[in-house]
């Protein structure tokens, strides 16, 4: 069995507890010749958020908000089936699960802060949409022979 390359850094120096991450194996769907449907190759990942020690209480809180929708019961879980081979697919779940909690526990995008247009530019703005109603005044050609 190929070996889990380390650790999956969610961000900083925080990674998957990979004691902690639940894994199912079945029988994938999808291309492949003989011995296609007799390896369990296809993975399910799931990681309980709601109970995990791992995460800083603000990751979680946020991350538990953000994922509401696809929680079972505080757990959350991620498929891979694309390869043949069982342990690729467990990579992939890894790092999807890991982006998608760094996703989550990102924190929340700094507020934006208003600017101000300068005045001329403002004007001009305006000038230049009267001129343009005017334009479009001009073309409403009932005086056209």
């Amino acid at each position: 069995m190929g070996h889990m390359s380390g650790p999956y850094l969610i961000r900083g120096s925080v990674s998957l507890p990979e004691a902690e991450l639940i894994w199912r194996f079945s029988r994938s769907s999808g291309p492949g010749g003989q011995h296609v449907n007799t390896s369990d190759s296809q993975v399910e990942l799931r990681f309980d958020l709601a109970r995990t020690e791992a995460l800083p209480e603000v990751w979680k809180e946020r991350a538990l908000q953000r994922l509401a929708g696809r929680l079972v019961d505080g757990v959350v879980s991620v498929w891979a089936s694309e390869h043949r081979s069982q342990w690729r697919n467990r990579e992939t779940a890894a790092v999807r699960l890991a982006s998608l909690l760094a996703e989550a526990t990102a924190p929340p995008p700094k507020p934006r802060k208003p600017t101000r247009i300068p005045r001329g530019i403002n004007e001009r703005r305006l000038r230049e949409k009267k001129q343009r109603a005017q334009t479009k005044r001009g073309r409403s050609g009932q005086d056209w022979g």
